[in-house]
């Protein structure tokens, strides 16, 4: 399969907006009340915030384009970007979404891989992530790649307080 990842920019802040919204409601629905899931939704991907993010130096967004399609997306953070301080020279993997219609196709190993590349380049010694605990599928992705279980936080969705556990994969020089 042919596929481009490409650096998001400010341009692409409406593109990024949907692909959001619609992988995580698709993703995480089962488990979240309406009320919560459309605040969300609302705050979380509200385009002033997408810009903060994506001009942030200590994150980058990059699009998983597979043809002219937008298939998903990688967010990565370093510094004081990261959602918590895990580990240190660390790179956090905060988020690996794919539509739908992608999953199943070897893509998300693209992007991981892809990021733990970006991680090696730049001497980091670690690379973590957060998945939500019901989240089976993702976790046994995780451990397929040699993500370990270490710890976890709270993820606020809406009014709803979800557990992640932080998982970590150490990167041997």
């Amino acid at each position: 399969m042919d596929y481009e990842i490409k650096a998001v920019t400010t341009d692409d802040v409406k593109e990024l907006q949907e692909i959001s919204r619609e992988t995580f409601k698709v993703t995480f629905d089962p488990y979240t009340a309406p009320a919560d899931m459309k605040r969300f939704l609302k705050e979380d991907y509200e385009t002033e915030k997408l810009i903060r993010e994506i001009n942030n130096p200590d994150s980058r967004f990059y699009f998983l384009m597979v043809g002219d399609e937008v298939a998903g997306y990688l967010k990565i953070n370093v510094g004081d970007a990261q959602t918590e301080h895990l580990r240190e020279n660390a790179l956090e993997v905060e988020r690996i979404y794919l539509r739908t219609s992608f999953q199943h196709r070897g893509l998300g190993n693209v992007l991981l891989d892809f990021a733990e590349k970006t991680a090696r380049e730049e001497g980091k010694d670690y690379l973590w992530l957060g998945v939500y605990e019901k989240n089976i599928p993702a976790q046994h992705f995780y451990k397929r790649h040699g993500f370990e279980k270490v710890s976890q936080h709270i993820f606020q969705v809406g009014s709803d307080p979800q557990t992640d556990w932080l998982l970590v994969k150490p990167l041997t020089k």
